[in-house]
């Protein structure tokens, strides 16, 4: 029995030995893994879990986040995944707001899990254990009449410092079908196909590019390969050891890769590759074309966001006739850039990106005005500058001013400063990101001490050490710096733009 048109479910009922899971935690076979899945919904549905409710992971990368994923999904829920490097506090935070009535996490993150729970104040938040063998101790059939598609709610930080959930409207439908249009969908738009592919996970599960390519791999029947953690000579190594064809990776990654002493590097085959597809930050012309000089013409970049998904792709032909661009709308999506009084601009000119189409038809969770300011009519905006060439091929100029892109993760200036304020030395704080050649860019924190607080080492050192419990380490600034005052507009408002010119003078 081939692969092509049938469906995750299909696949593991007439093929149950094909592999789904290989390297790490594996190997695991269809037929095991749609057990587990519907050993999970069950245990779901067991807790009092119902379409349109919440259940949040707090996972590293391993093979019960498919599980949880899955289990999520054919029951109707709102699937949160949350990352497992930030602190209770903020943890917390999505837990109360996404409304999780359950958390799936691990026995390392027991801990934090529970202090987190208790730091939601949100009621009963059940907490399942994947180190525990009895967390999946329940009947392994779920009625067909209750199948029905949930979603991913990713969250994603916004200007006011609190991170916001991207919800969608659910589909009154079993997960075959959705699956099946998204099948159609990735084929027309990344050229992926049912087959005996092998996918390789080296970007965190609970980002939203690496979950969305692992989901889209196991309806493919793709194998998927999923090590704990990025290593760059261990990605090598899983690359030539299952014959990967397809990943995903961000910029820092290949800096780390490119990083590798040539022999290094010249000691694995590489060439099962096909696609690595990129994104969630920008790339160097130089970067890409060492990239490809190494791995051959597999470098795929789309560019969206976790609101839009995948709203323009460039395919490895296309990039080496338009370096630097992100890509040209695919089917379906309108690019439209406008000035800030929504005129739109002709091809070459500056402005903001706007979007139409797509996967569009979200709002932020319990946040109607970030959703509308969001929006111009139907056009969404990711908050990006860019321009289009006279071919339509997209080019990013800039990333809104006040956001950070550190190795591939979004990181709000706002979220970080509302910590640095609650101590008592900070009068004032500004976060900027700064270059940064591996990560892209890294926060710096701009401070003004409190009357009586002397702007010294002894001072940094104590507010670092001040974030340490309340923000997840890629948060902490990479520095702290004094100032005697920051520039403030008579509204209050904080010019980071002049701040970022005056550092870099310096």
């Amino acid at each position: 029995m081939g692969v092509d048109g049938v469906s995750f479910y299909e696949i593991a009922d007439g093929e149950p030995d094909r592999p789904a899971v290989a390297g790490p935690g594996g190997p695991l076979t269809y037929g095991e893994l749609h057990e587990r899945v519907n050993r999970c919904s069950a245990v779901l549905r067991g807790l009092g879990l119902r379409r349109g409710d919440t259940v949040a992971t707090v996972l590293g990368n391993r093979p019960e986040f498919l599980v949880a994923l899955f289990g999520a999904l054919q029951n109707g829920l709102y699937l949160v995944p949350v990352s497992r490097h930030l602190s209770p506090p903020e943890i917390g935070y999505i837990l109360a707001d996404s409304g999780a009535g359950a958390v799936i996490t691990e026995g390392a993150l027991g801990v934090t899990v529970e202090n987190a729970v208790r730091a939601a104040e949100a009621g009963s938040v059940a907490v399942l254990n994947v180190d525990e063998p009895e967390w999946l101790e329940a009947a392994s059939e779920i009625a067909a009449d209750a199948r029905r598609m949930g979603s991913v709610m990713l969250y994603t930080s916004g200007t006011t410092g609190k991170p916001k959930g991207v919800r969608r409207p659910l589909l009154d439908l079993p997960p075959e079908p959705v699956f099946d249009l998204l099948r159609q969908t990735i084929g027309r738009d990344l050229h992926l196909a049912p087959g005996d592919d092998v996918h390789l996970v080296v970007g965190p599960l609970y980002h939203s590019a690496p979950c969305a390519h692992a989901m889209m791999a196991l309806t493919l029947g793709h194998t998927v390969v999923v090590p704990p953690r990025f290593e760059p000579e261990g990605a090598l190594r899983l690359i030539q050891e299952h014959r990967v064809t397809s990943t995903f990776m961000v910029p820092t990654m290949f800096h780390r890769l490119l990083g590798l002493p040539a022999d290094v590097r010249d000691r694995y085959d590489t060439s099962s590759l096909r696609q690595v597809f990129h994104s969630a930050a920008p790339v160097a012309v130089h970067t890409k074309r060492a990239m490809m000089d190494w791995w051959g013409p597999v470098l795929w970049e789309y560019y969206g966001s976790t609101e839009s998904g995948a709203v323009v792709v460039a395919k490895p032909d296309e990039w080496l006739a338009h370096p630097g661009t992100v890509g040209r709308a695919v089917d379906g999506v309108e690019i439209r850039i406008l000035d800030e009084d929504g005129r739109e601009l002709p091809p070459g000119e500056t402005g903001m990106i706007y979007v139409r189409g797509g996967t569009l038809g979200f709002e932020y969770h319990r946040d109607p005005a970030k959703t509308a300011a969001a929006h111009r009519g139907d056009l969404y905006t990711p908050g990006d500058l860019g321009h289009l060439d006279e071919d339509g091929f997209v080019y990013m100029s800039d990333r809104r001013t006040d956001l950070i892109i550190s190795g591939g993760v979004n990181l709000y200036p706002a979220e970080i400063e509302a910590v640095l304020l609650g101590h008592p030395a900070v009068a004032d704080v500004a976060v900027i990101g700064v270059p940064d050649e591996e990560w892209g860019q890294r926060p710096v924190a701009l401070v003004e001490p409190a009357p009586g607080h002397a702007p010294d080492e002894a001072l940094g050192a104590e507010l670092l050490a001040y974030c340490e419990p309340r923000l997840a380490r890629l948060k902490h600034p990479r520095r702290i710096e004094f100032r005697a005052a920051l520039p403030r507009t008579p509204s209050g408002k904080l010019s980071r733009s002049r701040l970022r010119e005056e550092y870099m003078k310096h």
